[in-house]
Parts: C-alpha cells; structure tokens; sequence
C-alpha cells in the first residue's frame, strides 16, 4: 500500500481489501500467544492478519506506568483460562511512577509530560501500540478506590494535566486512551449501577476533561466505561458517544470498551462503539464476549446492522494506527531503559509531593547533626516501596524498587552523614507497639510511615487511616491501627516526629494538632524510598499542592447520603443520584461554608513565597478576545523552590459555584528572586472558563456581567481580587 497516502485513505482501501470474516476477527480481542513474541501470552490483544500485513494490535494499561501489558510468560498462563494472563504478577516489568493523583498534584504540566514521555517510550520498548489512559474521572469522594489512578477534584486541572500526557504519549507514537467516558467516580455496583446526572453538571463537570482531551490533546481513543449514565450504558449511550463526543467535540478517533463493559452487539455498534475488549470469553465465570461472529451475522441477517457500520468501526481504528505508525514498524521488544527512566520516576517524585505541616520547620531534617532516625510504620509503607497497589489492571510489574530503609541510607550516605536508622516495622495488631514507641523516644528524628491504599474494584470502606486497604491477593482488608500507632508514637518524641503519608487520595488526619510536620507523597512508584529520604532531608524542596481537599471530620466532603454513594434501589436497579450538581470538591466547601483541614491547590514549603500586584487586562471584554492576568511572585526565603499561583472565576449571577479554577502555572524561583508571571484567560478555550452550559440549545454560552478575579497560591488563601466585566 502506499504510504504517500493519508491515514484515512490506507485505511479505507484496507477494509474494501478484507472479506467478512476477516473483518469480524479484527473488531474484537482475543486471548492466547501473541503471534509475532511467541515468548508472550496475552489477553489484550487483536491477532494481526499476516497476508494484508495487519500487524498484531497490542493494549496495555497506564495511569501509573506501563502496567498489565499483554505479556505473560507461558509458565504462568492458563491457555484454557484467559483470565490468569488479563492481570498477573508475571506480566513484562516497566518502570513503576508516581501514581496520576500525585502528578496532578505538581501542578506542572511539565510533570504530565514527563509521564507520558516514559509511558510512551516503554510501550515502545515493549512493542505495544495502545495505551489505556490518562483517566479523566473525578475524585468525587475520597473513599473511591481508582481516585490514585486520576487527577483529583477539579475538571480544568484534570483535563489540562491529562491533554499533557496525552501529547507526549502519541509523540512516541502510541495510541493514548481517555478512559473511562464518562462518570466512573466508583468502584462499587461499578457494571451495573445507573447514575443519574443532570445534563448541565454532565457537561460542566464530569464531560470537560474528556472534551479537552479531544479538542486540545487530540487524543486517538476513548474508552465508553462500565456504569450507565441516565439509564444508558455508557458503551450504548448513542447521545453521549456519537452526538457529544463526534458531534459536539469533532473526535475522529476510536471508541473502546472497557474490559467486560459491553452488554450487546446492535445497541453497541449503533452508539458509536468501535472496539469490544478483551473478547475473551470465559463462561464459568459469566464472561462472554458480545461481538462474535455468530452474534454479528445473526444482527446482519436480521438487518440490524449493515456492513457498513462494521467497516466504519475499523476504519476508524485503522486510521489511528495507520496515523500513529502501527502498520509500518515491526511488533519487537527492545530494551528499557532502566536507570534513565528510574532517574526520570524518582525526579517526578520529588516534585509532586505536598508539605502539609511544617511546624518550627522541623523539615528538612539536618542530616549534620541528626545521628539516629526512626523509621516507624506497617509493613505496606514503612518497609515497602508503594508501587501501586494489589493487582489490579492498572498495577506494574516494577524493574525494581527502593524501599523507605534503603532510600534513608542512601541519601544520608550523599549527604556525608553516619547517622543510624532504626526500622520498626509495626504489626497489624500493634501487638509491638511498644518497640516503636522506645525507638522513637531514643531517636533524633521520627518519620512515620501510613496511609491509604486501594484499587480497580474496590472502593474503600472509610476515610480514616483505619478503614483498612483491600488487598486483591489475600481477598482481605490490612493496615488497621495506623491512628492508634501514630499517636502513640508522636507521644513519644512530640517535637521531633514527622509523618510521611503515602495516600490513594484525602485522609482524615486526627492526631494533625500532635505532630508538627506532615508530608504527602500519594504512591511514589517504584523510587518511593530515594523520594521520600531526599525530601525529608532537604536534597530537593516540596512544591506540590493538592488536587483533593482533605476534610476535618467524617462526612463533610460532598456525596455522602447513601443515595449519593454507593447508591440506593430504584426500580429494582441500584442508582446513584450526583445530587450535590457543581458542587463537589472544594466548590462543595464553599457551598456549605465548612472549613476543610488542608483544602484543595495548599502545599507548604520549605521556603516562603509572596504573590502580589494583580493586574487583569483588559478588564472590559466583548468576551471572544484573550484575558490576561499578571502577577509579581517572588521567593522571599533563602531557599530555592517553586509555587503555583492560581487563578479562579465567580460568575456573575448564574447559579453557578462560588468560583472555578480557570488557571494555574507553577513557577521555580532562586532564593530572593522575583518574576511577573503572565497567565492567559482565553474565552475560546476548550475548558470554557467564561461560559456555563445551555442544556436546551445543547451549547456552551458565554456569561455577561461583572465576573470576580481571585488569584492566591489555593482555593481558600486568595488575597487578590479583580473584575472582568462581560458586555456580549
């Protein structure tokens, strides 16, 4: 074939070459041996077509490195179970990164690039052509158990970090995946739950990441999630796949199911549904696969569908991967590059973490005259590297890990210090609490390690630190007593301990007032150990700001009634009702005047920054010509770091939430130095920071009247203000 031709071209003159059946192979995936690495067993895969030179089509997962990636070695995989290659201990190992919360945490789309970057290049590595992310979900309440996968509460901080990752993945050129359209903010019921979400918030909220994926990241896929949105499953939901997403949005690209996520064969394909996955059926378990070709010329015959809609579902996949290379680069594995890559993992770390607390900045602790460290935790963070979590499909295998003990020496070791680290690993009945609490009267400093994990199928029980993480191996919940073991051990040297929290997404915090200094790291991959030494002493400053509110007591964040989560029976379907509209997040603070404990865009450092002379031109606008806001942000310690001015708009008079986030750029400033940092406000954007959503004309609408500029380093210290005043 020509390949002068266009992407779209190649792949019209491909499905006119292929008779019926080839083409019902390639629109669904198969299990088995991947035909071109006969060393690899897979179930996320289509079989290429050798005489019309299709190559085999790879997936992996990868909200936090290349994870279950389509390449199990034959000694573990069971030919007649497909289910023991989706997700193993055993599939190729990549390089293990901070977890999608924490990159959303640099507020730094740098960092996002950096992601996308090392997840693009190892799926090279690994020849795999398809890669199923960046998630787009919201974390709606900080019990779900995929919230680590995303990028927190906020729809323009999650779509502008997920555009990022985005471009640098297809710059490799990989296929990236928006996953999961749209509102799969729970793991609970997560098949077979209705939610019931008003149009207006659909758009404003939940919608937006996706819609700016599309139009700014341009990204080649999209995958149609489990629940169903207003009575519609999302992979039939036709209004929201075909007349949202390629309608209202322009998408060209390929729509693919979640794994299991299809329910049908006509309702499907009608909707907009491009690619069922991962085809493998496995009836003991109550998996079958929709698309086969039984199932399609059954739909053919009884002229439910045409032909052409079968030709319009592979084009569209066909021109994607003709687009991104796929059919003109050999299916071969090439080497990672570990220690690059691990270089790279360890530095994403390093910024995305967030300073909580610093009382009498005890942080960074001085390894000079520090001569004996207690390290105090459960085994999962004190004495492992958080990688991710408990094998689900997002889990890497990593190339290696440095663990919290590991990582402490070898920094103390750069620095040119002999100081003695004691590990007390804590059982989980804190049966040996009293070993931790005499190490920590005896030690210079205490670090303690807790936190939060969970995962793909799973939300969380609680909130709190003793909710217990649900661990997919032992079908069991552990890490119970954290609270009790910290504040036990803060009693023990109160002036000297720091807490290291390695968090899914907010805790509760209630021995915050005990302990003066908190660090936040959410999952720092497979370098969790060299991260977490090098902040705490000082190699590298903190710069990470949330991107969830962490709330004071039980029940104050948004979604709290059962009927909100985990749903209450409706007409004998479980139903989750988004009644809380705009207002989750910290819009949900401000709605209900509740003062969070650490709200969303804070993060300390270990220097001080002042962000003065706001000046917003021009401040009369028509609406359809850029907004520019300028600010003077100087680093008024003696330490070099960065911060992150944030702009936020109130809308004038519509209902809407107090403010949104409109903004934000992060800034690295030497000791003393100061910058003006211009910050462009443009009413055309995709996010549409000057409109709201006509649910009735089905568009976006710019607002006029008078709209409040707030700009502060987060959502609640915003010391400057301003105006725009609309006239359309």
């Amino acid at each position: 074939m020509d390949k002068l031709l266009l992407p779209e071209q190649r792949a019209t003159l491909l499905v006119s070459a292929m008779t019926l059946t080839q083409k019902q192979e390639q629109l669904i995936g198969q299990g088995g041996l991947v035909p071109e690495l006969p060393q690899c067993y897979g179930a996320r895969h289509v079989p290429g077509i050798p005489a019309l030179e299709i190559p085999t089509l790879r997936i992996t997962n990868g909200p936090v490195g290349v994870g279950q990636n389509d390449c199990v070695p034959a000694q573990y995989a069971d030919p007649t179970n497909p289910l023991t290659f989706l997700t193993s201990p055993h599939s190729a190992p990549a390089t293990a990164l901070p977890s999608g919360m924490a990159v959303a945490a640099s507020f730094d789309t740098a960092v996002a690039t950096q992601f996308g970057n090392v997840i693009g290049i190892e799926s090279n590595n690994l020849a795999l052509h398809v890669l199923e992310g960046p998630g787009l979900n919201l974390a709606r309440n900080p019990t779900l158990g995929r919230n680590f996968e995303y990028f927190g509460e906020d729809p323009l901080l999650t779509g502008t970090m997920g555009v990022a990752e985005i471009k640098a993945i297809q710059s490799h050129g990989v296929i990236a995946m928006a996953k999961h359209l749209v509102a799969n903010e729970q793991e609970t019921n997560r098949m077979t739950i209705n939610e019931n979400i008003d149009d207006k918030v659909l758009h404003e909220l939940y919608l937006l990441p996706f819609e700016m994926a599309v139009k700014d990241g341009e990204v080649a896929s999209v995958m149609c999630s489990y629940n169903s949105v207003n009575g519609y499953s999302m992979c039939e939901n036709k209004h929201i796949l075909t007349d949202v997403l390629r309608g209202q949005w322009g998408f060209t690209g390929y729509v693919q199911s979640d794994f299991f996520a299809s329910h049908s064969v006509v309702a499907t394909m009608l909707a907009g549904l491009d690619h069922e996955m991962p085809g493998v059926s496995f009836p003991a378990a109550g998996i079958i696969s929709y698309w086969t070709a039984d199932n399609l010329n059954a739909a053919l015959a009884a002229k439910q569908i045409a032909v052409s809609n079968i030709d319009t579902a592979l084009t569209r996949r066909y021109t994607q991967m003709f687009k991104f290379g796929i059919f003109d680069r050999p299916v071969a594995q090439t080497p990672i590059d570990q220690a690059g890559d691990g270089a790279i993992a360890r530095s994403m770390g390093e910024q995305t973490a967030v300073l909580l607390k610093n009382a009498n900045s005890l942080l960074p602790f001085d390894a000079k005259t520090v001569k004996t460290v207690a390290l105090i935790g459960k085994a999962t963070y004190a004495d492992t590297a958080v990688t991710g979590c408990c094998g689900g499909s997002s889990d890497v295998i990593p190339l290696y890990s440095v663990k919290p003990l590991q990582g402490m020496q070898n920094t103390l070791a750069q620095l040119g210090s002999s100081a003695t680290v004691n590990l007390v690993v804590v059982a989980e009945d804190n049966s040996n609490l009293a070993a931790a609490v005499d190490a920590a009267s005896k030690a210079d400093v205490v670090v303690i390690m807790a936190g939060t994990l969970a995962e793909e199928g799973q939300d969380r029980p609680s909130i709190s630190l003793d909710g217990g993480d649900y661990m997919n191996t032992t079908k069991t919940y552990i890490n119970h007593n954290q609270n009790a073991m910290i504040t036990a051990v803060i009693a023990a040297n109160p002036t000297k301990t720091a807490v290291v929290l390695k968090d899914n997404a907010s805790a509760l915090l209630p021995w915050i007032d005990q302990v003066p200094a908190v660090l936040e790291v959410w999952f720092p991959g497979q370098e969790d150990g060299n991260i977490v030494a090098n902040l705490l002493f000082g190699t590298v400053n903190p710069s990470g700001k949330l991107p969830v509110t962490f709330p004071k007591n039980d029940g104050d964040w948004p979604a709290n009634t059962p009927a909100q989560f985990p749903g209450v029976p409706v007409n004998g379907k479980s139903t989750v009702t988004y009644s809380e509209g705009l207002n989750i997040g910290y819009r949900w603070y401000d709605a209900q005047a509740i003062a969070p404990l650490f709200e969303f865009g804070y993060g300390l450092s270990y220097t001080t920054f002042t962000v003065a002379n706001l000046t917003v031109s021009p401040q009369v606008t028509d609406g359809t010509t850029p907004i520019t806001v300028t600010v003077d942000v100087q680093n008024t310690g003696s330490r070099d770091g960065a911060e992150v001015p944030q702009v936020y708009l109130g809308l004038p008079g519509t209902g809407e939430p107090t403010k949104r986030l409109v903004a934000f750029k992060k800034v690295a400033l030497k000791a003393g130095e100061k910058k003006t940092v211009s910050i462009t406000i443009d009413p055309k954007a995709s996010s549409h920071p000057l409109s709201v959503w006509d649910s009735s004309a089905q568009q976006w609408s710019i607002v006029s009247g008078q709209f409040k500029v707030l700009v502060g380093n987060s959502s609640r210290n915003l010391n400057l203000n301003s105006t725009i005043t609309v006239n359309k």
